[in-house]
């Protein structure tokens, strides 16, 4: 098989993949939710040809080792997730998978110097828990109590979970990853348009964003929109108005900062009476750790300056600080390296989703590749990827191993 074809049969099975879904009609395939069975039967087939041995592990992780050369017993993983958002597209996280078993299918006869293990993480997204990163958690050896008794919206809790889909929750210690591990390589679609807007194929992560998020609740109080006179309101959606408008700015204004108010709720929410309460959520991502707490702090001192300005009350409550991740120096060495070789421009960049690398990252080298989105969509049924693009990714997942070995061998 040559690159190119490869590239052709792994958008292909892309597809076939997003067809196993919970939702008829729209792409939705959560935590060891059924569709999971037929991915998981499917993939598993694939493995096996390419002379794979697989398994999956306690947390739902489809898992398939292909052997390195004899006696060596270091083992390189490449991975992904399996689940989705719901109404999803049919790359996010899948193509990683996909490609890596490729990858391997690339590979075979040959025999590295290393093993490699190709990983179908379960859970990345957080929908059916409101837990992210269930199975890269697991493989990581930090899942937690607390994420096992975590219920969804019909009362069944993760461990009850697990049980049900035929895996025993007592195993969860056998889905850690093996001693002595290499590292892991994630492959991921963009998600986002740099890449698109320069005319690239792939992209080098060199840095995860860090991500804060908080709970805003302006107060003020509700009145007769036509009877109160202007001075004399406590308008609770206008003060939260005006503090948006600066979230914005001070993203606009400092270099490499995103922050969104994604949610906001008015109360008591009719057309003829003041807003007496809007409560919102702030997310707030930057590369550098420092900044992104200054940023933050500096939008709560602005929401308090202007709720005193316009005797309104504030409430504050900060419930997400997830660290900035570096991937590993000499991965994104090998990678860049690995690019060139195959031709490819490939910029540095940060990634401002979270990924399982994130999780991965404390326990072994990580780096992670980046293959364009077109028009930046993605989780939507519009995502997409090109074969093209595709086709550079895989000879530079190639390279790499290449170059890997000759570290292994050195």
């Amino acid at each position: 098989m040559t690159v190119g074809e490869a590239a052709h049969d792994a958008i292909r099975r892309c597809r076939w993949i997003a067809q196993q879904t919970e939702e008829p009609g729209r792409i939705t395939r959560t935590f060891l939710s059924p569709p999971m069975r037929a991915v998981h039967n499917e993939l598993s087939t694939w493995m096996a040809a390419v002379g794979m041995q697989t398994t999956i592990d306690a947390a739902g992780n489809l898992r398939g080792v292909y052997p390195g050369a004899s006696g060596i017993s270091r083992r390189l993983y490449l991975g992904s997730h399996l689940d989705s958002v719901p109404g999803a597209g049919a790359f996010d996280g899948v193509l990683g998978v996909v490609m890596a078993i490729a990858l391997v299918h690339l590979v075979a006869p040959h025999r590295l110097p290393f093993g490699i293990e190709v990983i179908g993480f379960s859970e990345e997204e957080g929908v059916r828990f409101s837990m992210p990163f269930i199975g890269s958690r697991a493989f990581a050896g930090t899942l937690d109590e607390a994420t096992l008794t975590a219920r969804d919206s019909t009362g069944i809790s993760v461990r009850e979970a697990i049980s049900g889909f035929g895996l025993d929750p007592a195993r969860l210690g056998e889905a850690r990853f093996a001693a002595s591990p290499l590292g892991y390589l994630e492959f991921h679609i963009e998600q986002g348009p740099v890449l698109e807007d320069n005319d690239l194929a792939v992209g080098i992560v060199q840095a995860i964003a860090g991500q804060s998020r908080a709970e805003v609740a302006f107060r003020g109080r509700a009145a007769h929109a036509g009877t109160t006179p202007m001075t004399m309101r406590h308008d609770a959606l206008a003060g939260a108005a005006e503090w948006i408008g600066n979230v914005e700015a001070m993203a606009l204004g400092t270099a490499g900062l995103v922050a969104t108010v994604g949610r906001a709720t008015v109360s008591p929410g009719a057309a003829n009476v003041i807003p007496g309460e809007c409560a919102l959520t702030v997310d707030v991502r930057h590369a550098n750790d420092p900044i992104r707490h200054d940023a933050l702090e500096r939008l709560k001192t602005v929401a308090q300056a202007i709720a005193a300005r316009r005797a309104l009350t504030i409430e504050w409550r900060p419930y997400l600080d997830q660290p900035a991740t570096c991937m590993t120096p000499s991965f994104v060495s090998i990678l860049e390296r690995a690019a060139s070789a195959a031709g490819a421009t490939a910029p540095l960049m940060t990634s401002g989703a979270g990924h399982d690398a994130v999780v991965v990252a404390p326990h072994m080298p990580v780096g992670m590749l980046f293959v364009r989105s077109p028009g930046g969509i993605s989780h939507h049924p519009d995502e997409t990827v090109r074969e093209e693009d595709v086709a550079v990714a895989l000879s530079t997942g190639l390279n790499a191993l290449e170059l890997l070995a000759g570290t292994v061998d050195g």
